[in-house]
């Protein structure tokens, strides 16, 4: 049964308990003792697969090097065994940083799995952070799965409520509170403690969304690994008996009041009653290739497109193309955003990754996505793609908009209808709600799927006897001991990583 909480902000002067808090709320729920159900347990196990598949993919690019470098510098804390890094064997860092660094390397390709509604996610950003407290203190298998899935709740029942985007709050705001009570959960905190840590979380990462907008950055992969790292301390420091900004959400001064929906501002909050079990990570959805989610749809029917009419390749034969959509994809990552950098073939991978013109032209022209090919400076500036691009843009269509933030899954719809004219008058319409590999997709992933792209992304980087080694480690992730959940990690061929060629900074 799911409960709803009431949010609203109170001034200082009325009395709010801490009990009635959100945070508290939150708390509770972290500090049910209850056990994962198999199936959350089954994709709890795809999950953790799912972040190892892209990590490995990352593991020479720039921005995993640079955090890899960085987390090296902080050895072992007290307290514990500290963390691995991914792709390295031996070496171990103080938890908060081997967060830091695998959190970058789960987020750079923006290929792992996400949940939109009020607002957008990527829950599986909260495993770095709690995986790697859990190798630093020990804890095993169960209560790792127990605290994963505290993780995608808390994170998931806010993003079902509470819009961060509208304004301008980068959406790893949420991952600070859902961390850090995944964090308690494994830890086996009591509410209180839960409570100060949730409060220092979302205090610490509530940053703008320029790191999304314009020229896009490479602290876009950051973000959410920075909000992991906060939660790991805000954790220590409430384990300390340091208490935190009360209350944060409904302060006359807090985060809904200043930064959300203001002194008026209402949610309801949808969290599970006591001694339900947490099953949200049912209702969350992986990436089959390696872009923003609200393209993944697009990529599909630009897919199809190809193989039908193999003619909308050649620009000379276009004259235009109109993508129909909701508003985020129109205002996001489509021409609705007013960023010229979307349409320039000089720009950032992390920008073309939110460009919906550029990615559904490259996919109308291949038939296909990569990961790494489809990005690269001399795929962009193609004269063909560029001439194509620029005849790609996008509109928002109030259906598409609704159905985009419908609750019932039958209807939810995360694509667009796609209107092409051709130079001969000839017009080619065609839709599609959700991508292939969703649950309600033409091809929706399993555990073989996600086996199959952890195979195809990390061959090319890690032996295949320590291919093996992980995927016959993580498939027992319920049963393994704590030295077994210290194992869970990936380790990179030899030779493959330079660790003295890193960048140097101040550490």
């Amino acid at each position: 049964m799911t409960v709803l909480h009431p949010v609203r902000v109170y001034r200082s002067e009325e009395d709010l308990p801490r009990e009635e808090q959100l945070a508290w709320k939150l708390a509770e729920v972290a500090a049910d003792p209850v056990e994962a159900e198999p199936e959350v347990v089954d994709m709890i196990i795809n999950r953790v697969i799912d972040n190892a598949s892209v990590a490995a993919a990352s593991l020479t690019r720039d921005p995993i090097v640079a955090s890899r470098a960085q987390a090296l510098a902080h050895p072992v804390s007290t307290g514990g065994r500290g963390a691995s890094i991914f792709g390295l064997a031996a070496e171990r860092s103080s938890p908060e940083w081997a967060a830091w660094a695998n959190g970058v390397a789960v987020r750079e390709l923006d290929y792992h799995d996400t949940f939109l509604a009020a607002e957008y996610s990527h829950p599986g950003d909260n495993i770095p952070p709690i995986l790697a407290v859990a190798q630093h203190v020990g804890s095993d298998g169960r209560a790792l799965v127990r605290a994963i899935a505290t993780g995608y709740e808390i994170q998931m029942s806010l993003v079902r409520a509470i819009c961060l985007h509208k304004h301008k709050i980068d959406h790893v705001a949420h991952i600070g509170p859902s961390a850090s009570a995944g964090i308690g959960t494994l830890l086996g905190l009591d509410t209180a403690t839960i409570y100060q840590a949730i409060a220092q979380g979302l205090h610490t990462t509530t940053a703008t969304r320029q790191s999304r907008k314009g020229e896009i950055s490479t602290w876009k992969a950051h973000a959410p690994a920075f909000a992991g790292k906060m939660a790991v301390e805000a954790v220590d420091r409430a384990m300390r008996g340091q208490t935190s900004p009360s209350p944060i959400y409904e302060g006359e001064d807090g985060v809904i009041a200043w930064m959300l929906d203001g002194p008026g501002a209402s949610y309801q909050v949808p969290l599970p009653a006591k001694g339900e079990p947490k099953r949200a990570i049912l209702d969350s959805y992986t990436k089959e290739h390696s872009a923003e989610y609200q393209a993944q749809a697009l990529i599909d029917l630009a897919r199809k497109l190809h193989g039908e009419h193999p003619e909308l390749a050649d620009a000379s034969n276009v004259k235009a193309i109109v993508i129909h959509t909701s508003h985020h994809t129109h205002t996001v990552i489509g021409s609705g955003a007013n960023d010229p950098q979307k349409y320039d073939p000089t720009a950032s991978r992390e920008t073309l990754d939110h460009s919906i013109p550029y990615i559904f032209t490259v996919a109308l022209q291949d038939g296909g996505w990569h990961h790494v090919d489809s990005y690269t400076p001399e795929r962009a500036g193609r004269a063909d793609t560029v001439e194509l691009w620029n005849k790609v843009t996008t509109a928002e269509d109030a259906e598409w908009t609704r159905r985009y933030h419908s609750e019932d899954p039958a209807e939810k719809a995360f694509g667009g209808r796609v209107e092409i004219e051709l130079q001969d008058g000839t017009k080619l319409v065609d839709e599609i709600a959700v991508a292939d590999a969703h649950p309600l997709g033409a091809r929706p992933f399993a555990r073989e799927q996600y086996i199959k792209k952890f195979r195809m992304l990390a061959e090319p980087v890690l032996e295949e006897a320590e291919i093996e080694r992980f995927l016959e480690l993580v498939q027992r992730l319920p049963e393994l001991s704590a030295d077994e959940v210290r194992e869970l990690n990936i380790v990179a061929k030899a030779d493959l990583l330079d660790l003295a060629a890193a960048p140097k900074g101040l550490f």
